[in-house]
C-alpha cells in the first residue's frame, strides 16, 4: 500500500463530529475524573506536566532561545532548561509553562469541533516523538513515551468519533487541570511560601521586579481566555449544524 496516499487518507479533514449535550457532560465527567481525583490526577498529571515543560520550552524556541533538557518528575515537578541572550526570551519561557496545557487543550476542541481531529493527533503524536529528543531522564522519557504511544493508537486504530470524543476527554482534562495548577501555584503564594522557588510567578519577578500577583493574574487570563475559546468553539460548532 502506497505510504503517501495512506498518510495524506488519515490526516483528511472529516465532518466534524457530532456531540450532542447530553454526551458533552458525559465527557466532561469522564474528564473531571481524570483531572480532579487523586488517585488518578497522580497519572494523568505527569501528562499536564510535561505540557506544562514544554510550553517553557516551544516558547523558548521561538524566542530564540536553544533548549537543552526537559525533565518530568513522579511529584509533577519538572525542569524546561534553556539559555540564551536577553530578558524577553525567558519572559516569555516564563509565561508560557502554566497556561500551556489550556492552550492545547482549547486547541484539541476547536480542532474537533472543526473536524482536524486526526491531524492534531498527528501533530501532537511528532511533537512527543520530538520531545524525546531533549529529554533527560528516564522517567520523563517513559511518560513520553506513553503519551506517544496513546496518540498513536488513537490516530491508526480509532474511529473518527472515538478519536474526536477521546480529545475531547484530553482537552478537557487539561483545561481542568490548568485551572488546578493555577490553583495551586496561587495556594504557594499565598500559604506555602517556603516553595515559592517552584513558582514560575516568582521566579518571574526575580527575573524582572514585576510582582508575582501580575503574573498570575497573566496566567489567569490566558487559561480563562483558552476557557472560554473553548466553550465558544463548541457553541460555534453547535449552533452551525
Amino acid at each position: 500500500m502506497p505510504i503517501l496516499p495512506t498518510l495524506l487518507a488519515l490526516l483528511a479533514r472529516t465532518a466534524p463530529v457530532a456531540v450532542p449535550l447530553p454526551v458533552l457532560l458525559g465527557i466532561v465527567a469522564v474528564a473531571a475524573a481524570l483531572s480532579l481525583p487523586r488517585t488518578t490526577w497522580q497519572y494523568f498529571g505527569l501528562f499536564a506536566t510535561l505540557v506544562h515543560e514544554l510550553g517553557h520550552a516551544v516558547a523558548a524556541i521561538l524566542t530564540g532561545r536553544v533548549v537543552h533538557g526537559i525533565r518530568i518528575r513522579r511529584n509533577h515537578s519538572g525542569d524546561a532548561l534553556s539559555s540564551g541572550r536577553g530578558v524577553f526570551g525567558t519572559v516569555v519561557s516564563g509565561v508560557f509553562g502554566y497556561p500551556a496545557p489550556a492552550i492545547v487543550g482549547a486547541a484539541q476542541l476547536w480542532s474537533v469541533f472543526n473536524g482536524y481531529t486526526a491531524i492534531a493527533l498527528f501533530a501532537g503524536g511528532i511533537m512527543l516523538v520530538l520531545t524525546l529528543l531533549v529529554i533527560r531522564n528516564a522517567f520523563g522519557a517513559i511518560v513520553v513515551l506513553v503519551s506517544a504511544s496513546t496518540s498513536a493508537l488513537l490516530w491508526f486504530s480509532a474511529t473518527p468519533t472515538v478519536q474526536g470524543y477521546a480529545l475531547l476527554v484530553i482537552g478537557i482534562a487539561l483545561l481542568v487541570g490548568a485551572v488546578r495548577a493555577l490553583g495551586t501555584v496561587i495556594g504557594v503564594h499565598l500559604r506555602r511560601r517556603d516553595q515559592l522557588s517552584t513558582s514560575d510567578a516568582y521566579l518571574l519577578y526575580r527575573r524582572t521586579g514585576i510582582p508575582s500577583p501580575v503574573w498570575l493574574l497573566l496566567f489567569a487570563i490566558l487559561i480563562g481566555g483558552c476557557c472560554v475559546f473553548a466553550v465558544w468553539s463548541y457553541l460555534s460548532s453547535h449552533l452551525s449544524s
